[in-house]
């Protein structure tokens, strides 16, 4: 049986504005999100996790950073990267843009899993490196609980395909910064056991 917890990283100054970052732009934490870091590791640190999975982008390193300095073994995999917006990444959080994304939404909602933004990626090719790096992860027998610390689109659709739900489900996952979500695996099937978890925030005082 392996236990699986899967988080979101936490926040940067992109999230705090509603733009969008997608996998080409490597972002920092910004002082919120070193806290929802500190706050979930506080809460976490005495599970004993066999292995630290990252996507290769910095956000996710940064969030899981306490855990790395325990000295527990960690691997970065771009198979965990956010899904690649294209050519909206980093812009400013207007109508159009908010236009676009709904008519993407909708698209994908619909069943279209090949739609994408011009120089993006669509749900279906992130699916694919996605499950690359869950065969790894299953290979690995000796693992038994494991920290996976990525994306928010990314960790809907991965949570999707662990859970066999379709791919147009993915917004039943809300996506909180460093929210968890644990899974079990039992060699056939993954079973969720914690939803949307963020316990370890509510005490945290932050200040803007």
């Amino acid at each position: 049986m392996k236990e699986i917890y899967i988080i979101r990283h936490g926040e940067t100054e992109l999230n705090k504005l509603g733009i969008v970052q997608g996998r080409g732009i490597n972002s920092d934490l910004n002082e919120t999100g070193r806290q929802q870091a500190n706050a979930f590791f506080k809460r976490y640190q005495q599970v004993e996790f066999d292995a630290i999975y990252t996507s290769s982008l910095k956000r996710t390193h940064q969030t899981a950073q306490g855990f790395i300095d325990l000295g527990l073994t960690w691997e970065q995999h771009k198979g965990l990267d956010e899904l690649a917006w294209g050519v909206w990444e980093g812009k400013p959080n207007t109508e159009a843009a908010r236009h676009a994304f709904r008519e993407m939404m909708e698209q994908w909602q619909g069943g279209n899993y090949e739609a994408r933004f011009e120089q993006g990626e669509s749900p279906n090719e992130v699916l694919a490196r996605l499950q690359e790096t869950i065969a790894l992860i299953k290979s690995r027998v000796n693992e038994q609980r494991i920290l996976i610390c990525m994306h928010g689109r990314a960790m809907r659709l991965l949570l999707c395909h662990l859970l066999e739900k379709p791919l147009a489900e993915m917004g039943d996952f809300p996506h909180q910064n460093t929210t968890l979500y644990k899974l079990t695996f039992d060699g056939q099937r993954f079973t969720i056991v914690d939803f949307n978890n963020t316990e370890h925030l509510k005490d945290l005082e932050i200040s803007e």
